[in-house]
């Protein structure tokens, strides 16, 4: 069975572009446009193994979901990879305190993206 990834991201674009990078790889892939729906996503599917998440979104931020995931509830162990044009120390640092388990910048390569899924859902 393949293993089931959660991107959430506002552009329909980049969500795009990582379904197609991680298709090619093997995994089966769910969208959510804002941290809202991927949060209630989250807590309501227990076979999404990680999640890739942006940071500037409507409704609620990739930080926000992050911290309320980790906060406790379902699925509070899934790991989080943020993926977003934001490359400030502290927001780096604010995620990593909150649970993230790895930051990549847009634009991205598949192959990084690809290998830090795998890792992480091995």
């Amino acid at each position: 069975m393949n293993k089931k990834v959660l991107i959430v991201d506002d552009s329909a674009t980049i969500r795009q572009q990582v379904r197609m990078a991680l298709n090619a790889a093997g995994f089966d892939v769910v969208e959510a446009a804002d941290g809202e729906d991927g949060l209630s996503m989250i807590r309501s599917d227990s076979a999404i193994v990680a999640v890739i998440c942006d940071i500037n979104m409507p409704k609620k931020s990739g930080l926000e979901l992050l911290e309320e995931l980790k906060a406790g509830g379902a699925n509070s162990q899934v790991p989080i990879v943020m993926l977003t044009t934001e490359g400030q120390p502290a927001l780096v640092q604010r995620a990593k305190k909150a649970g993230a388990k790895g930051w990549i910048v847009k634009p991205f390569k598949a192959n990084l993206l690809v290998a830090a899924m795998q890792k992480l859902t091995a």
